[in-house]
């Protein structure tokens, strides 16, 4: 007789209740399933663990903390720290009291591993019992290690724990410090899933913390470092940004310039979808062009983000106003945000969360980094920024977004050299130059290159002043204005203040 064959049932995916963590996941954690929290002092496990059991509380859940190191106290003013109330989590300290400390309650017969162990473990199953959570966390596993004396009554202890959590419907929640030595592989193997959370020192500026899924049985989860932070209210993930996930194709309408010089220069504008790179040393215009673009973008019907990582906000407002460039009626009704960046306190990851906040939650059709070298800055290591931005501008592209970066160039004049070469990723180079005309240093700007069609190969005199931009005739008369070090050809007798204007 042959047997049929039963279907498996999975459990359902429950929530960890931190922001980004979820989709990490690809929805969640297994439900009745025992998972690794490990990360160094500091790194935010307690909150993560807190996180988890306020979402099963808001639920209706029974939910419950057993702490065998910090005390009820502390918990309470972690989550008083976030405006959390803890309604509806139990908490249980299992921790030595000061009685301990007298010399005649020291035992003598036994190790006081051997005993310690037995009523901890009693301590925590009898509440276990009482209350029948479908949420537990264990806080933390160092002190089982230490209790338990040898790797492999460890071992069996939380191989224990698992079959018990899993009889009674129970997800459970295990937090390792890592204070011992080495990596907890006992552990590891023996978990549905484990999380890591990392701390990396920098020499400068705030640490950062980065979160990496080591293992998930049975799950096709995000794998990767991703940047998280702690903010009032609990941790945030920054989900790591891959944009092949959401390849597609898109029209790619023009976004004029708004005016019919800078237009016939770049083929009648910037197309949507693509990436942009104004390249220049300083003082060339680079951050006023960017300005200029948005302006016109948002009267052409689109929303704009704008990301200053050098310039204040104010200084770029009223730079415009003088240029007759208006930035602040958009933002005041919400077409345009300005928002500064401290690089040494936001991660790359944290960046590309909110750019795509942007994209996704406010229609965003034009995005400004202003500019590279504050990004560069941003990265905790910048042998990775390529690859950052690559993600970024690709799924830019996709969404249908026109991306401008602004790239500082070092030098004023000669060779000049950009911190990090990105001209092969970008859709579009514009190139910004100073030159020196009969004792007045002033500016050239022309199309490098430009994959969305047919563009002038020119160069002209790009002039700021109280009326904007405005672009000149061809610098017919000179050479090697991109070098850094033009030199005048025509006639000196015939030349002007000025070349003509459109």
């Amino acid at each position: 007789m042959t047997q049929q064959k039963k279907d498996v049932v999975m459990p359902d995916a429950i929530s960890t209740g931190v922001e980004g963590l979820d989709g990490v996941l690809n929805g969640g954690l297994t439900s009745n399933r025992l998972y690794l929290v490990e990360g160094s002092p500091g790194a935010g496990k307690t909150t993560l663990a807190l996180q988890f059991l306020i979402e099963g509380a808001k639920h209706g859940e029974r939910v419950l903390y057993v702490t065998l190191s910090e005390t009820e106290a502390e918990l309470r003013a972690v989550a008083a720290s976030h405006d959390w109330t803890l309604e509806g989590v139990d908490i249980h300290e299992v921790i030595p009291d000061e009685q301990t400390l007298d010399p005649d309650q020291q035992y003598t017969m036994f190790l006081p591993s051997e005993v310690e162990l037995g009523e901890t473990t009693q301590a925590i199953l009898s509440s276990i019992d009482a209350l029948k959570p479908t949420r537990v966390v264990i806080d933390s596993l160092s002190e089982l290690r230490l209790l338990a004396g040898t790797p492999l009554k460890y071992r069996r202890q939380v191989l224990a724990y698992k079959q018990y959590f899993a009889k009674r419907n129970c997800t459970a929640i295990m937090v390792d410090d890592k204070t011992a030595h080495g990596s907890d592989q006992e552990v590891k193997s023996i978990a549905h899933g484990v999380i890591t959370l990392e701390q990396v020192e920098r020499d400068y500026g705030a640490d950062r913390r980065r979160l990496r899924i080591q293992k998930y049985r049975g799950v096709s989860f995000r794998s990767g470092f991703h940047d998280y932070s702690i903010r009032h209210g609990g941790l945030v993930v920054y989900q790591r940004l891959v944009a092949a996930e959401s390849r597609g194709r898109v029209h790619q309408d023009k976004i004029s310039f708004g005016t019919e010089a800078f237009d016939e220069l770049l083929g009648g504008g910037i197309e949507q979808g693509t990436s942009t790179i104004l390249n220049g040393p300083s003082g060339t215009g680079k951050s006023t062009l960017a300005a200029q673009f948005v302006s016109s973008a948002v009267k052409q019907g689109c929303k704009a983000a704008v990301f200053l990582f050098e310039e204040s906000a104010n200084t770029l407002l009223n730079r415009s106003e003088q240029l007759n460039i208006d930035l602040k009626t958009p933002i005041a009704d919400g077409r345009v945000t300005l928002q500064e960046i401290d690089p040494a306190e936001l991660s790359p990851g944290e960046l590309a969360y909110v750019v795509q906040e942007a994209v996704e939650k406010r229609g965003v059709k034009v995005v400004v980094l202003d500019s590279l070298n504050g990004y560069l800055n941003s990265s905790p290591d910048e042998r990775f920024l390529i690859t950052h931005l690559h993600e970024l501008l690709a799924y830019l592209a996709q969404r249908g977004v026109a991306s401008m970066l602004v790239g500082v160039q070092s030098g004023l004049v000669g060779t000049m050299r950009s911190a990090i070469d990105i001209s092969y990723l970008a859709d579009n180079v514009l190139l910004l130059r100073h030159f020196e005309h009969q004792g007045h240093i002033k500016q050239a700007m022309s199309v490098f290159k430009k994959r969305g069609g047919a563009h002038q190969k020119i160069i002209r005199e790009l002039t700021i002043g109280s009326e904007g931009l405005q672009l000149g005739d061809p610098l017919k008369n000179f050479h090697g204005v991109l070098t850094g070090v033009p030199v005048y050809t025509g006639d000196r007798d015939s030349q002007n203040d000025g070349p003509a204007h459109y």
